[in-house]
């Protein structure tokens, strides 16, 4: 069966309109649940569905426990958020927090081209994760302001210089914590020589962002990262990874 005709045979009747902003969005998440109903052969009213209540963003079930939570938020609350392009990065970086950061990025992008504000608190974690929200920050129209919290680190500052030094604001008592890539290898010698190698080129190419977008020698980030450099905000503002501390909303300014 083509997606034309799922789309006709299994989207006919729900709350999903063609001219609606957020159209797109809808239509792909639609046919993951119609994908997954015919698949497992889940009757269509039992599966997972996603309404367009706001006129702006689509809303979700609070029963999707799994999929529909942002940061530990329930789907109705992360909804309230996207219609403040208001973004959560919590917690660990990795594809599955990828996904829905991308998602939501490009949703809000699709939307209009307003500010959207990302608050950030992670040990880091998934480098090519970050890179994929680092770049996605930087290929949307709209200006992002990152508001880093308690810490940012590893990957999360990766993501956190995805914008401009002046749209990267913290809260009074973040950290911030830079260091070289690090990983397990296995498998044949062979293999776990590729795996160095690449883990090589990994840390010179951060370590070239950092200092582009930080000012800094390339040479003396290099010295840096090779362990653990923790900075608090004036230092890291020194460095030239923060722009502005802040204690108010207000003070956010793009």
């Amino acid at each position: 069966m083509t997606m034309i005709a799922l789309q006709k045979k299994y989207i006919t009747g729900t709350t999903i309109i063609a001219h609606h902003p957020g159209y797109p969005y809808m239509f792909f998440k639609a046919m993951l649940i119609v994908t997954r109903s015919v698949l497992l052969k889940i009757p269509l009213a039992e599966s997972r569905m996603i309404t367009t209540n706001s006129p702006i963003t689509p809303t979700y079930n609070d029963e999707d426990e799994d999929e529909n939570k942002s940061g530990g938020l329930p789907g109705a609350m992360m909804t309230k958020f996207l219609e403040a392009r208001t973004i959560m990065i919590f917690g660990g970086i990795d594809q599955k927090l990828a996904e829905r950061v991308s998602t939501q990025l490009l949703y809000l992008d699709h939307v209009n081209h307003d500010p959207i504000r990302i608050f950030l608190n992670s040990p880091g974690g998934h480098v090519e994760s970050g890179d994929t929200i680092h770049d996605l920050v930087r290929y949307i129209s709209s200006p992002v302001a990152m508001i880093g919290t308690g810490w940012v680190a590893s990957a999360g500052t990766h993501i956190f210089l995805g914008v401009p030094k002046e749209q990267r604001f913290c809260l009074p008592n973040t950290r911030f914590l830079i260091h070289q890539p690090s990983g397990g290898a296995g498998g044949k010698a062979s293999d776990i020589a590729i795996q160095a190698q690449e883990i090589v080129k990994m840390r010179e190419r951060l370590a070239r962002i950092i200092a582009e977008e930080t000012g800094q020698d390339v040479e003396r980030v290099r010295k840096d990262i090779d362990r653990d450099y923790w900075m608090s905000t004036d230092e890291a503002k020194e460095y030239g990874i923060l722009g502005t501390v802040i204690n108010k909303a207000s003070e956010v300014t793009i």
